[in-house]
């Protein structure tokens, strides 16, 4: 999934890319994508591209006086072109979900496309981001935290830290992967309770957030869109490296799954060496 760093960085592409350009015309493949009917979307056409940028996860690009918000959920992602083909697309035929030409119709512009058969990918075209549900009930920029109002947000929560860190309600812009990042640089355990961190731990925390997120920004941003998914890879240390070596102590990164999802962690430096519970596994020894 597309998270903070991610984001930025194709908004920032998109205000390299787009910035003024008019809207030649807008193709929808998906119905299930879009989630607003007022303004339509017809109504992009014509408008100029006046700004992109980032709220939480999600991408926000400015028209005029409309605004074009996107969620790329879990397998959602932009793809900028130079040509595209001039005839409407299919609906439901390819990963195709939306597709915005810039000045010519089958000139400059950006797809949005979606993997798999899960389509999640959320178009809203609003007056106002505020609109956006997603939006109106995100908690505070992940990077927009003082260490006094991170404190805070932890003070009494009885939250696990991995549920706390990807609940956009509470902070907003960090998702499975980056948490798990997170939790590793600050040598803290997914499981333990927010609450009840010490001052040093939530020093560790705080500044493994900020740390992990501002480097990730500073190498995606000014990456081709297209090797952003590689780029993010390359630097993970733990995420998706089950079995792999820590790079910290050596020892195997070890992973825990759950519903759809899994993270993965390093015993040696987060638990004290001790093996967190992996819930299928234990479904499956019952």
């Amino acid at each position: 999934m597309p998270e903070l760093p991610e984001v930025e960085a194709l908004a920032e592409h998109l205000r390299t890319h787009a910035l003024a350009r008019p809207v030649a015309r807008v193709d929808l493949a998906s119905m299930t994508a879009l989630k607003t009917f007022d303004p339509p979307v017809s109504a992009l056409t014509g408008r100029l591209v006046t700004g992109a940028g980032r709220i939480g996860k999600f991408l926000d690009v400015h028209l005029d006086d409309l605004h074009l918000v996107v969620h790329l959920s879990r397998a959602g992602w932009l793809r900028w072109h130079e040509q595209a083909s001039a005839t409407p697309p299919r609906p439901g035929k390819g990963p195709l979900e939306f597709r915005v030409h810039l000045e010519t119709v089958g000139g400059p512009g950006f797809d949005l496309t979606e993997a798999g058969t899960q389509k999640r990918l959320a178009v809203y075209v609003v007056r106002d981001p505020s609109e956006v549900p997603g939006i109106a009930s995100l908690g505070p920029d992940a990077l927009g935290l003082s260490r006094a109002a991170f404190g805070e947000l932890l003070s009494g929560v009885s939250s696990r830290l991995k549920t706390l860190l990807v609940d956009q309600r509470t902070i907003a812009g960090i998702g499975n992967a980056y948490s798990d990042e997170i939790l590793h640089v600050a040598k803290l355990s997914p499981f333990a309770t927010a609450g009840k961190l010490d001052e040093a731990a939530v020093d560790r925390l705080f500044a493994a957030m900020h740390s992990v997120l501002t480097e990730a920004v500073d190498r995606a941003v000014g990456q081709d869109a297209a090797l952003l998914k590689g780029e993010k890879r390359s630097g993970m240390r733990v995420h998706a490296r089950t079995g792999l070596p820590c790079p910290v102590c050596g020892d195997a990164v070890r992973e825990v799954s759950y519903a759809e999802r899994s993270f993965q962690y390093c015993a040696t430096c987060q638990t004290q060496g001790k093996p967190l519970a992996d819930r299928r596994l234990s479904r499956l020894v019952k």
